[in-house]
């Protein structure tokens, strides 16, 4: 089972965030999520209508990383709405199950109050708890606070993906990072 243990923590504007394992009752505000974020910031790879997954498949997502022992989907929250999701999934086959890759987002409304560091923070605890070695993410090159924030937890630029997303014609950069849990 890979369920995290419900935390809170004091933000900076001293508003509590509650961090909870996102089960499938909460397709549908994790989809409202989505697509809110996906309008307010062009560093996700989707934009807005392209995340399309229904409510019904969203549920049996969540439930298929309830039920896995590598993979994690969390959901932090402000006043029980949500504000921010942090999706990881490792390998399945035996030689790449101790390294995998997370997605964090967070509504643009609450950067800078440090969501996004307790986000990371939840998924770094439970992965040393759950025989996971390595944790990977890409960040586009020129989202600096994405990146600062990474760095800040150790994660290291292991490589650049040149040319990784397209947004009106226009070419960017991916890192890729990656944190080693020795």
């Amino acid at each position: 089972m890979s369920t995290l243990s419900p935390q809170s923590h004091t933000l900076k504007d001293d508003n509590t965030l509650h961090i909870r394992t996102a089960v499938a009752a909460d397709a549908g505000a994790i989809l409202d999520h989505v697509h809110a974020v996906s309008a307010e910031s062009d560093y996700l790879n989707f934009g807005p209508g392209e995340f399309t997954l229904t409510e019904a498949q969203e549920a049996d997502y969540l439930t298929s990383c309830e039920t896995a022992d590598n993979q994690l989907y969390i959901m932090g929250l402000l006043d029980g709405q949500v504000v921010s999701t942090l999706n990881f999934t490792a390998g399945r086959r035996a030689r790449v199950r101790h390294s995998g890759e997370f997605s964090l987002s967070v509504r643009q409304a609450y950067w800078g109050l440090g969501i996004g560091g307790f986000m990371m923070d939840a998924l770094i605890d439970w992965a040393k708890t759950h025989q996971i070695a390595k944790i990977n993410l890409r960040v586009r090159a020129d989202n600096g606070r994405g990146v600062a924030l990474y760095e800040h937890k150790g994660f290291a630029i292991e490589g650049t993906l040149r040319r990784e997303i397209v947004i009106a014609g226009e070419y960017f950069d991916h890192y890729w990072m990656g944190l080693l849990l020795d």
